[in-house]
């Protein structure tokens, strides 16, 4: 069951055309997505840091930013 299962989904995409290019794409905007972005805009801002300095970190940002919440 699962091999003819595996086999129409294999002739399946072996037949594509355009599908072919649209799932070339796909894969070009989630590696844009996954990879470019993450270098560029989101930071470590943990990197380095011991376990006891990032519990603190994440602990005072965590009460900062719930604090500035409540005073908007």
């Amino acid at each position: 069951m699962f091999l003819s299962i595996w086999k129409f989904y294999l002739d399946g995409f072996r037949s594509m055309t355009i599908g072919r290019t649209l799932w070339i794409l796909i894969l070009i905007k989630l590696f844009i997505m996954f990879v470019i972005l993450k270098v560029f805009f989101f930071p470590d801002f943990l990197k380095g840091k011991t376990a006891e300095e990032k519990q603190n970190y994440v602990g005072n940002e965590l009460i900062i930013r719930s604090a500035n919440s409540l005073t908007k």
